[in-house]
C-alpha cells in the first residue's frame, strides 16, 4: 500500500453558512468527526485471538475513497493525507449544504 501523499492546508470557505437565523444556534455545537477507511465484520472468537501485528482486511480497496462521518452521518468522501507528519483527510466530494443539514438534523 502506498504511503498517504503529503498536502498543505487548505483554507476554510467562508461566508453566508444559512438563510435562517435559527441555525446561528446550532453553529457552536460540536459534533464527532470520523474519517472511516472500511469496516468489516469477526465473530468474538476471531476478535479474542487478536495480537499485536494481527491484519484486519476491511470491505474497501486501498485506493477507493474514504468516508467523512460527522455524527455517524455520511457527508463527504475524500483521501488520507499526511500534514505536519499528521494524517489528515482531504474532501474530494462532498454532499451539498442542504443534504449535510437534513442528515445532521
Amino acid at each position: 500500500m502506498a504511503a498517504p501523499a503529503p498536502a498543505q492546508r487548505a483554507p476554510v470557505a467562508s461566508g453566508p453558512m444559512h438563510d435562517s437565523g435559527n441555525l446561528d444556534l446550532l453553529l457552536d455545537i460540536q459534533l464527532p468527526v470520523v474519517v472511516r477507511m472500511g469496516q468489516t465484520e469477526m465473530q468474538m472468537g476471531e476478535l479474542l485471538k487478536l495480537t499485536p501485528g494481527s491484519i484486519l482486511e476491511l470491505n474497501r480497496s486501498a485506493d477507493a475513497p474514504v468516508e467523512l462521518l460527522v455524527n455517524g452521518k455520511h457527508i463527504a468522501r475524500g483521501e488520507v493525507v499526511v500534514v505536519d507528519g499528521n494524517f489528515a483527510f482531504r474532501i474530494t466530494e462532498i454532499d451539498s449544504r442542504a443534504a449535510r443539514i437534513r442528515s445532521l438534523g
